[in-house]
């Protein structure tokens, strides 16, 4: 009897950590879709030259060059908006397949 009530405790316990890895991914997968999202959006008011001090073109730029970091000044194109669009661009890349390996670790834990 006291086995069957180990058993049951183990059994509780992996489905709780699965669950809980099955969460942990959706959730690196959301913030990696609105890391990315966030980028694009950048790299489209700058192409597209929105108007800078509009609040939300403002916001969306403060928090995509605090996303893209290191990558801001990765290539050095004469031409500005190609170098925003290269470098976030790269930075977006990075941000998806870096989230996408975590999410993807992370369900290999999570019930099918």
């Amino acid at each position: 009897m006291a086995e069957n009530g180990a058993a049951s405790k183990t059994g509780l316990l992996t489905s709780a950590r699965q669950r809980g890895a099955g969460i942990l991914a959706t959730a690196v997968s959301v913030v990696t879709t609105v890391v990315v999202a966030t980028l694009a959006v950048h790299i489209l008011f700058v192409v597209f030259e929105a108007n800078a001090s509009n609040a939300l073109v403002e916001t969306i730029s403060d928090w995509a060059e605090g996303m893209a970091w290191q990558f801001r000044d990765v290539f050095q194109p004469s031409d500005p908006k190609i170098g925003v669009a290269v470098n976030y661009g790269l930075a977006g890349v990075v941000y998806l397949v870096v989230g996408r390996l975590i999410a993807g670790g992370l369900r290999r834990f999570s019930p099918e």
